[in-house]
């Protein structure tokens, strides 16, 4: 690994000032790199934070008021946060104290992290001078446990990546870049297909047991913010390694034109013949389609692979309950089983934003069925005495859109479904989307609101549910965000300029003359 002394606080501050760094250290030509932020922010085509254009107009009032609602929401999780648990990853709302986990490898402020851009675009500027302090002075990375590959890119890079996007501040390019360096001993495996799990340890190989499987959702979601870290490091050591997972996938034989969900690194096989747009599969296929969009619609190969997997999965996935319910089941070896998990609920709004690129003949098929996804994920909700929609629901003998078992019945403040309503509000206009998105406003405030701040609840079909005593990162990265998003202008970080990564953190699309530094033409 490349720096074995570690590293305090004053140095990476410094680093971070952009004042000289130490010649001794090798690897720094990623961070002295020049990116030209100003020509990036003249390429948008839009305000970041929109036009406002409907705050003068009167009728706008109720929707004014809505989004108002979900920034005190998000102004009252953060300062929760800040108070018990400032620093760690998340806060534990019934206890008042703060949660470090087994995922990060050691690293803290999963919260502040991902809570960055929303703070930024919800103009809470108090709030987010505090999470940059944060950031400044207290954020390490000379850390030596053993992380998820997949969690740290998601909502460490994503957020960092993000923050540096809408603000130019290189402290988080810098960060972004130096925790980028250490995931890429997970690379190393016979394949270059990575583990699933990074160990932070200097000179450690990154990947021991060769028995292990890694899985599709994990590796298959790394792509778009590896692609920013060469841009933003002029490294191409980022991009070379999710363009050889891109390559191996497009090689390896298919079953049925199906993706399994985990991959031997080793042999590079597929280990079993389970199928899922939930978890474990859920965001490769998110992230095929948004390679394709952030590529500025240069990268083929990406639009290709994603339509001919959304082809496959409808042939053999997609299916109606007795109810009129159209539902994704999953695949086990040939055998369906009529469940959708809560994770599978982006798919409508992933369907919706693919709709306007597929044959023309497929594009008005694929915005109803997005609608129709959409729609069953709000049964899910609707049929629940708080609701909030569960961790899983069933199709079958009568009962549709229900979790059958206790034990899947939780629901641990998600975004999936608010993502969809985001998504096919801004396609369609329908007001229906809002309507549902306020139905979950209010019962987020009447069920996991406590007295200090946002909790999960253990079973949706109970008015007086008990609370899981955790405020996940993901709720102020992604559901307070995509509520927001709904009750916002489009042009609120536009779709023609960003993509949300799989923690709702928005990436720039490649406006550039060229096809740039990281989109090879394929």
């Amino acid at each position: 690994l490349r720096r074995t002394r570690p590293t305090g606080p004053r140095e990476e501050a410094t680093a971070a000032r952009g004042n000289s760094i130490p010649a001794s250290r090798p690897g720094d030509e990623g961070i002295s790199f020049h990116f030209d932020f100003n020509a990036f922010r003249s390429r948008l085509r839009h305000p970041v934070l929109g036009m406002r254009a409907d705050e003068s107009q009167e009728p706008q009032s109720r929707v004014r008021a809505q989004r108002e609602k979900v920034k005190e929401m998000m102004q009252f999780a953060w300062q929760s946060y800040k108070r018990y648990a400032m620093g760690k990853n998340e806060l534990r709302p019934l206890t008042k104290d703060g949660y470090e986990g087994n995922m990060f490898g050691g690293l803290s402020g999963a919260t502040v992290i991902d809570s960055l851009d929303t703070l930024y675009l919800m103009e809470l500027k108090e709030e987010f001078q505090e999470a940059k302090a944060w950031v400044e002075e207290s954020f390490h990375l000379n850390v030596s446990g053993e992380a998820s590959l997949f969690e740290v890119n998601i909502r460490y890079i994503g957020g960092l990546l993000s923050a540096f996007y809408l603000t130019g501040e290189e402290v988080f390019r810098i960060k972004a870049i130096r925790l980028g360096e250490k995931l890429l001993p997970a690379f190393n495996t016979p394949t270059g297909i990575p583990k699933g799990v990074v160990s932070f340890k200097s000179g450690s190989w990154g990947w021991a047991t060769a028995g292990s499987s890694s899985i599709l959702a994990e590796f298959g979601s790394l792509h778009l913010e590896f692609l920013h870290l060469t841009e933003l490091s002029g490294n191409q050591v980022f991009a070379e390694k999710v363009r050889n997972i891109r390559k191996v996938l497009r090689k390896i034989e298919k079953p049925f034109g199906l993706y399994p969900n985990f991959l031997s690194p080793v042999s590079g096989n597929w280990v079993q013949h389970h199928v899922s747009v939930g978890g474990l599969g859920d965001s490769f296929y998110e992230y095929l389609i948004k390679s394709w969009l952030m590529s500025g619609k240069t990268d083929m190969e990406a639009k290709n692979m994603y339509y001919e997997a959304l082809e496959a999965i409808e042939t053999y996935l997609l299916n109606v309950s007795p109810g009129g319910l159209t539902y994704i089941a999953e695949w086990r070896g040939g055998i369906l089983d009529h469940k959708m998990g809560h994770l599978a609920c982006f798919s409508g709004g992933m369907i919706a934003l693919g709709a306007e690129d597929a044959k023309e003949e497929k594009r008005a098929h694929y915005r109803e069925l997005a609608a129709q996804i959409t729609k069953t994920c709000h049964e899910s909700y609707a049929r629940s005495d708080t609701k909030l929609g569960p961790e899983a629901f069933w199709f079958n003998s009568g009962r549709e859109a229900v979790a059958t078992q206790l034990s899947e019945s939780y629901y641990i403040l998600r975004p999936e479904v608010v993502e969809s309503y985001m998504y096919l509000w801004r396609q369609t206009h329908n007001p229906i989307y809002r309507e549902w998105g306020w139905e979950v406003v209010l019962a987020l405030e009447k069920y996991c609101r406590t007295e200090a701040g946002f909790s999960g609840i253990q079973d949706v079909y109970s008015s007086t549910p008990s609370h899981d005593n955790k405020q996940q990162s993901f709720f102020l990265a992604e559901t307070l965000k995509y509520l927001y998003l709904l009750f916002s202008e489009d042009d609120l970080l536009s779709l023609e300029d960003w993509v949300f990564n799989t923690e709702a953190h928005p990436l720039p699309v490649n406006h550039s003359d060229s096809s740039g530094r990281a989109w090879g033409r394929h």
